[in-house]
């Protein structure tokens, strides 16, 4: 990827740039999708809290990068363009258990379930499997924000099933 492709898009406003690469921390030289889902984990873990709190913000993530990618990229899905990691990570959450009961400082256990939903995610938006991989094949603000919240709704699928197995 050439240092132009890093860039936001000539004219992009500031807002634009700033909601589409996750509060700026998609601009890391090193692994952006991976240190803009890290970037999401405590503000995720803190709307465990209230599931409605996290629902809400998904909706809010999910838009803000439909508004934002087109302005800041074109569409393209340049590596610096994390709130799709940010809103996939979110919905993973939403497969751990009981996260309404999540405390803070939160517990070994429920830094655990994090990890696992960190892991998943990361897993499942990096080797696109299936339908992930088709979305993402799009090259536009749907499959930039699509294959992830994709990846986030089959990695809380995926830790529900797990929570079958080993909570309940």
């Amino acid at each position: 990827m050439s240092a132009a492709d890093r860039r936001p898009r000539a004219g992009a406003g500031w807002l634009a740039v700033l909601l589409a690469s996750g509060l700026g921390s998609g601009f890391t030289r090193v692994a952006p999708g991976t240190f803009g889902t890290l970037a999401a984990i405590v503000p995720g873990i803190l709307l465990c809290r209230h599931p409605w709190s996290l629902c809400l913000a998904i909706l809010l993530a999910c838009a803000a990068g439909l508004w934002a990618i087109p302005r800041a990229s074109g569409g393209a899905d340049h590596g610096w363009i994390v709130i799709d990691e940010v809103a996939g990570l979110w919905i993973t959450l939403l497969g751990i258990p009981k996260p309404h009961d999540l405390a803070w400082p939160p517990s070994l256990r429920e830094v655990g379930w994090c990890a696992a939903a960190f892991a998943i995610f990361r897993l499942l938006d990096i080797t696109k499997p299936g339908p992930i991989g088709r979305l993402d094949r799009r090259h536009d603000t749907l499959g930039v924000m699509g294959d992830d919240v994709l990846a986030g709704m089959l990695g809380a699928l995926l830790l529900w099933c797990a929570r079958l197995v080993l909570v309940e």
